[in-house]
């Protein structure tokens, strides 16, 4: 069974696997992270480490019983008791349900242990396994996202309250 785990320095080179691994799947639903991001990768990482021991974010990564990361689940912009959710899952973990159980477990740890009531996220109108799993775990649509936030394309804010 996976386990949803608190980003810590040790995921790194299983984090750097699993974006190179699904880099072409990624890149058909959203933005490609493109070269610098691969190969400034330690760097950025660290980063995602610094700002998550500076409490303004919260980064987790899905692993398998064998080490691998299946999917990475981000709680960022925290601000107000609230945080923008963001979300991605490994090509050859979808369409079992993994997305939406792991985003309805980060639904209980934001509100328990993060203190969080409100949790947003953004999704392009083409995506529609991320709508159907952000529905499905609960979100509601509260308008529409700028599509500079979605790669260019036009897209939809979803909400869920955690109280």
């Amino acid at each position: 069974m996976p386990e949803l785990k608190q980003l810590r320095a040790g995921h790194a080179p299983a984090v750097l696997a699993f974006e190179l691994a699904n880099r072409a799947y990624f890149a058909a639903a959203v933005s490609d992270r493109g070269d610098d991001f691969f190969d400034r990768f330690t760097d950025r990482f660290d980063a995602l480490l610094a700002e998550q021991e500076a409490g303004i974010c919260a980064f987790h990564v899905l692993v398998a019983k064998d080490g691998s990361v299946l999917g990475r689940f981000n709680l960022y912009d925290f601000e107000d008791g609230g945080a923008v959710l963001g979300y991605r899952v490994a090509q050859d973990a979808t369409g079992r349900g993994t997305a939406t159980a792991t985003v309805l477990e980060l639904c209980d740890l934001a509100a328990a242990r993060y203190g969080l009531r409100t949790l947003r996220a953004a999704t392009a109108h083409e995506n529609i396994a991320s709508r159907k799993v952000l529905v499905k775990a609960g979100f509601i649509p509260v308008g529409p996202a700028d599509p500079a936030e979605l790669g260019g394309k036009p897209g939809t804010w979803y909400q869920r309250d955690l109280t």
